[in-house]
Protein backbone atom coordinates (compact mmCIF):
# COMPACT_ATOMS: atom_id res chain seq x y z
CA UNK A 1 0.00 0.00 0.00
CA UNK A 2 1.14 3.37 -0.91
CA UNK A 3 -0.01 6.75 0.30
CA UNK A 4 0.39 10.24 -0.10
CA UNK A 5 -0.58 13.67 1.98
CA UNK A 6 -2.61 15.35 -1.03
CA UNK A 7 -2.13 18.40 1.56
CA UNK A 8 -1.81 19.87 4.70
CA UNK A 9 -4.02 20.96 7.45
CA UNK A 10 -3.26 24.13 9.33
CA UNK A 11 -5.20 24.50 12.53
CA UNK A 12 -4.40 27.12 15.84
CA UNK A 13 -3.22 23.95 17.83
CA UNK A 14 0.21 23.63 17.69
CA UNK A 15 1.03 20.34 19.97
CA UNK A 16 -0.77 17.79 21.56
CA UNK A 17 -1.78 20.26 25.00
CA UNK A 18 -4.91 21.84 24.26
CA UNK A 19 -5.74 19.82 21.25
CA UNK A 20 -9.40 18.86 21.81
CA UNK A 21 -9.86 15.21 21.91
CA UNK A 22 -13.07 14.90 19.33
CA UNK A 23 -14.80 18.09 17.09
CA UNK A 24 -17.33 18.80 19.45
CA UNK A 25 -14.32 19.63 22.00
CA UNK A 26 -12.89 22.50 19.30
CA UNK A 27 -16.45 23.59 18.25
CA UNK A 28 -16.28 26.64 16.14
CA UNK A 29 -12.50 26.87 16.05
CA UNK A 30 -11.74 26.92 12.46
CA UNK A 31 -8.68 25.79 10.10
CA UNK A 32 -8.28 25.27 7.03
CA UNK A 33 -6.79 22.92 4.53
CA UNK A 34 -4.29 23.46 1.62
CA UNK A 35 -4.93 20.93 -1.10
CA UNK A 36 -2.27 20.36 -2.86
CA UNK A 37 -2.83 21.97 -6.74
CA UNK A 38 -2.97 18.71 -8.58
CA UNK A 39 -5.90 17.91 -6.73
CA UNK A 40 -8.10 21.10 -7.09
CA UNK A 41 -10.37 19.87 -9.72
CA UNK A 42 -11.67 17.10 -7.05
CA UNK A 43 -12.92 19.86 -5.15
CA UNK A 44 -15.90 20.44 -7.80
CA UNK A 45 -19.32 19.88 -6.30
CA UNK A 46 -18.08 19.58 -2.82
CA UNK A 47 -19.21 23.08 -1.92
CA UNK A 48 -22.79 21.95 -1.63
CA UNK A 49 -22.10 19.61 1.45
CA UNK A 50 -22.48 21.19 5.26
CA UNK A 51 -20.04 18.86 6.60
CA UNK A 52 -16.88 16.79 5.22
CA UNK A 53 -15.03 13.75 6.60
CA UNK A 54 -11.16 14.49 7.09
CA UNK A 55 -8.81 11.48 6.91
CA UNK A 56 -5.07 12.16 8.09
CA UNK A 57 -2.29 10.69 9.19
CA UNK A 58 -1.53 10.98 13.43
CA UNK A 59 1.97 11.70 12.35
CA UNK A 60 3.40 13.03 16.00
CA UNK A 61 2.10 9.11 17.23
CA UNK A 62 5.04 7.63 17.87
CA UNK A 63 4.18 3.81 19.16
CA UNK A 64 0.79 2.09 19.33
CA UNK A 65 -0.33 -0.85 22.12
CA UNK A 66 -3.10 -2.55 21.39
CA UNK A 67 -4.67 -1.78 25.12
CA UNK A 68 -4.70 1.45 26.13
CA UNK A 69 -6.23 3.83 28.11
CA UNK A 70 -8.46 6.52 26.86
CA UNK A 71 -9.00 10.02 27.94
CA UNK A 72 -11.62 10.66 30.50
CA UNK A 73 -11.79 6.65 31.14
CA UNK A 74 -9.22 5.08 33.88
CA UNK A 75 -9.66 1.60 32.28
CA UNK A 76 -7.67 -0.04 29.42
CA UNK A 77 -9.31 -0.59 26.14
CA UNK A 78 -8.86 -2.19 23.26
CA UNK A 79 -6.75 0.42 20.78
CA UNK A 80 -10.20 -0.54 18.20
CA UNK A 81 -12.13 0.61 20.38
CA UNK A 82 -11.21 3.79 20.98
CA UNK A 83 -10.13 7.09 18.47
CA UNK A 84 -6.33 7.34 20.18
CA UNK A 85 -3.37 8.45 17.88
CA UNK A 86 -1.25 5.76 18.77
CA UNK A 87 -2.18 2.81 16.50
CA UNK A 88 -1.12 0.00 14.19
CA UNK A 89 -1.92 2.57 11.24
CA UNK A 90 -2.51 5.88 12.27
CA UNK A 91 -4.92 7.27 10.47
CA UNK A 92 -7.54 9.58 12.00
CA UNK A 93 -10.64 10.69 11.22
CA UNK A 94 -12.67 14.05 11.94
CA UNK A 95 -16.25 15.35 10.61
CA UNK A 96 -16.19 18.97 10.38
CA UNK A 97 -18.44 22.09 9.06
CA UNK A 98 -17.48 23.24 5.91
CA UNK A 99 -17.40 26.65 5.49
CA UNK A 100 -16.07 28.03 2.54
CA UNK A 101 -13.90 26.90 -0.55
CA UNK A 102 -11.49 29.71 -2.11
CA UNK A 103 -9.37 28.24 -4.99
CA UNK A 104 -7.42 24.76 -3.27
CA UNK A 105 -7.83 26.19 0.24
CA UNK A 106 -10.72 24.52 1.99
CA UNK A 107 -12.08 26.41 5.40
CA UNK A 108 -13.75 24.43 8.13
CA UNK A 109 -14.17 24.70 11.93
CA UNK A 110 -15.17 22.16 14.67
CA UNK A 111 -11.29 21.41 14.80
CA UNK A 112 -9.79 18.29 16.82
CA UNK A 113 -6.73 18.56 14.27
CA UNK A 114 -2.66 18.91 15.07
CA UNK A 115 -1.51 22.10 13.01
CA UNK A 116 0.65 20.42 10.21
CA UNK A 117 -1.43 17.34 9.71
CA UNK A 118 -0.86 15.44 6.49
CA UNK A 119 -4.02 15.19 4.66
CA UNK A 120 -4.77 11.94 3.47
CA UNK A 121 -8.39 11.92 2.02
CA UNK A 122 -11.73 14.00 1.82
CA UNK A 123 -15.06 12.79 1.99
CA UNK A 124 -18.66 14.61 1.84
CA UNK A 125 -20.52 13.65 5.34
CA UNK A 126 -24.08 12.23 4.02
CA UNK A 127 -26.14 11.52 7.54
CA UNK A 128 -28.90 9.99 5.49
CA UNK A 129 -26.67 7.26 4.92
CA UNK A 130 -24.07 7.48 7.58
CA UNK A 131 -26.01 7.39 10.44
CA UNK A 132 -27.91 4.08 11.64
CA UNK A 133 -30.75 3.46 13.50
CA UNK A 134 -29.80 1.83 17.54
CA UNK A 135 -26.41 3.36 17.94
CA UNK A 136 -24.75 1.74 20.90
CA UNK A 137 -21.28 3.45 22.01
CA UNK A 138 -20.02 0.46 24.03
CA UNK A 139 -18.21 1.71 27.13
CA UNK A 140 -18.83 5.74 26.19
CA UNK A 141 -22.47 5.56 26.49
CA UNK A 142 -21.33 7.25 30.24
CA UNK A 143 -18.64 9.58 29.08
CA UNK A 144 -20.62 11.22 26.32
CA UNK A 145 -21.99 13.64 28.45
CA UNK A 146 -18.22 14.84 29.69
CA UNK A 147 -17.23 15.05 25.91
CA UNK A 148 -20.28 17.54 25.32
CA UNK A 149 -19.91 19.20 28.52
CA UNK A 150 -18.47 23.19 28.47
CA UNK A 151 -16.73 22.03 32.03
CA UNK A 152 -14.97 18.86 30.07
CA UNK A 153 -14.13 20.81 27.17
CA UNK A 154 -12.70 17.97 25.66
CA UNK A 155 -9.25 19.67 25.38
CA UNK A 156 -6.02 17.25 25.92
CA UNK A 157 -4.55 19.02 29.15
Amino acid sequence: MDFKSIGVIRTPFKNLEGTPIQPIGGSKVEGTVELNPEYVEGLKDLDGFSHIILLYHFHKAKDYALQVKPYLDPVKRGVFATRIPGRPNPIGMSIVRLKDIQGNVIHFRDVDIIDGTPLLDIKPYIPVTDVKDNVKIGWLEDKSKKMSDKKGDGRIK
